[in-house]
């Protein structure tokens, strides 16, 4: 039918633009929090672009119920704004012919958000926290810069000073690097050449050519020793470390075969992100009602309330099934049940929005 078109390309429209509105708001808040972490040294200033990126793949679901949800949430609202749906009711038809060519317009999202919640935003999830991990690893090298002093390293700090060096390599020429060793003495050292390099478990720094220095200050008793190659052991347990241990990289086929309950109640909410779109976009049809005459938009209201209370609501859940005090499957139905019947019940009662609150409902539990 020609409103089933009209309905679903006003849809369409709309929610492009609600998708690009939210994405650049959560992007640019993001980004700003990115770029305050890296002007700190957090974060180096060349994994700002990556780590968004990153972070948007992982907000993509989320994105899409909120687009869809809105968009039907709006594009219905206006529909009764404009007495639309009042002639559409007068005629004697009913707002359940409105759930069809929604549905249509929902589907595809709930596909999406499985598609990504399930497949992909694992993937994103696992390269994340390895570059995340890469990152630190390399932090220590991205702090150092030529000609500045830099006190490394939080156990057993170090001040190091860099004439010339190479971040891409780890190779530096004329190092300085002062220490206080254990027994309370200095420990100086000049360097003509120096690389940072990884050795098993180990960060290492390699010196070449150069002097050593050791003696407490004040005191005649400094020590002298020349090599022509010294190890320096920077930091341990620097391996990357496999990022698959965290649930929420696990594939969605290992989660299914898994007895866990953290890995059950991370399938639970993957399982539930592309149902919650379904009942969301069914709940904006009556949650749309808006009264011409009263100018009120409390509809919108309630509808924030209702998605905060589902959403909060499967978080519960999933700490349930998470803590073993749930099996999945009791933690995945009841939300959803409960948010589909209210739909229902909405629905009945807004076919009828010139009816008593009393009277409405009455008719809902009589089941007239």
């Amino acid at each position: 039918m020609i409103y089933r078109r009209q309905f679903i390309k006003e849809l369409s429209w709309t929610a492009v633009g609600i998708f690009l509105i939210l994405l650049v708001v959560l992007v640019t808040t993001q980004t700003i929090n990115l770029l305050g972490r890296a002007a700190s040294g957090r974060v180096a200033i060349d994994a700002v672009t990556t780590l968004i990126g990153f972070w948007t793949i992982g907000l993509t679901p989320v994105l899409l119920i909120l687009t869809a949800y809105i968009s039907i949430l709006s594009v219905l609202t206006r529909y009764w704004r404009d007495s639309e749906m009042v002639i559409w009711l007068s005629c004697g038809l009913s707002l359940r012919n409105w759930i069809v060519p929604l549905l249509k317009f929902a589907v595809p999202f709930a596909v999406l958000v499985a598609l990504v919640s399930m497949l992909i935003q694992p993937w994103a999830e696992w390269r994340s926290r390895e570059f995340a991990e890469l990152l630190k690893q390399k932090q220590e090298l991205s702090l150092i810069e030529p000609g500045v002093f830099r006190e490394i390293g939080k156990s057993h700090p170090r001040i190091y000073f860099i004439e010339s060096f190479n971040a891409d390599t780890g190779q530096g020429k004329n190092l300085f690097v002062r220490e206080k060793e254990k027994n309370g003495k200095d420990s100086t050292i000049f360097a003509k050449r120096g690389e940072f390099t990884q050795d098993g478990e180990k960060r290492i720094l390699i010196l070449e050519d150069g002097y050593r220095y050791s003696g407490t200050p004040g005191r005649a008793d400094y020590e002298r020793v020349a090599f022509s190659k010294m190890t320096l052991i920077i930091s341990v347990n620097t391996l990357v470390i496999d990022p698959k241990q965290n649930r929420h990289t696990i594939s969605t086929s290992a989660l299914l075969a898994s007895d866990k309950p953290a890995y059950k109640a991370e399938l639970m909410w993957r399982i539930s992100l592309p149902i919650s779109v379904l009942i969301l976009s069914l709940m904006a049809l009556p949650l749309s009602y808006f009264n011409p005459r009263t100018g009120h938009t409390y509809n919108i209201l309630i509808a924030i309330v209702i998605f905060l209370i589902y959403q909060n609501g499967l978080t519960f859940l999933r700490d349930l099934v998470e803590d073993g005090r749930l099996p999945m499957w009791l933690g995945l139905v009841p939300m959803h049940l409960i948010m589909f019947l209210l739909f229902l019940l909405l629905l009945r009662w807004r076919d009828r929005p010139a009816a008593p609150l009393r009277t409405a409902l009455t008719s809902l539990i009589g089941g007239h």
